[in-house]
């Protein structure tokens, strides 16, 4: 939704229409979220790519999707692939503790504005270096022109 125009997204549709590219969404995280956060972006029809450090989930996702997604060894070059990305989804959890930021500020300001950050890890301290908690009446903020959603407990709403 907060890639529509209107909203100070990019403009940019997830399918595409013929003659334009569809949106490409950077999945970091194979677990729960980022494989439902996966399996919405592809059926709406847009240029998937997923980062974790389990090399045997990615090559499942691998098996399933074949060359609908790619998959990539989450490091922080990789991670770098985030800057051109039209929406970011963080769904990294390390149970017991912190969510790394895997998202550096830097990485953030070389962002094209009206770039989707989705943070679901916000509730262990997000995965964004931007990132601070939201709420469902108040969604939404903007870092350097890149639209952070960051609603705590998203995943129970």
């Amino acid at each position: 939704m907060y890639l529509m125009k209107p909203l100070g997204g990019k403009g940019v549709l997830m399918g595409g229409v013929p003659g334009v590219a569809p949106a490409h969404v950077v999945i970091l995280g194979a677990g729960v979220v980022g494989t439902n956060a996966l399996q919405m972006a592809v059926g709406l029809g847009a240029r998937v790519t997923v980062l974790d450090v389990n090399v045997p989930r990615l090559r499942q996702l691998d098996q399933i999707y074949g060359n609908r997604i790619t998959t990539l060894y989450s490091t922080e070059q990789s991670r770098r692939g985030c800057m051109v990305a039209d929406a970011v989804i963080g769904g990294i959890l390390l149970p017991g503790a912190a969510a790394p930021k895997l998202v550096t500020a830097e990485m953030v300001e070389f962002m094209k504005p009206g770039t989707v950050l989705v943070d679901v890890a916000i509730d262990q301290g997000g995965c964004f270096e931007t990132s601070h908690a939201t709420t469902h009446q108040d969604p939404v903020y903007e870092v350097d022109g890149i639209i952070h959603y960051c609603v705590a407990n998203m995943p129970g709403a």
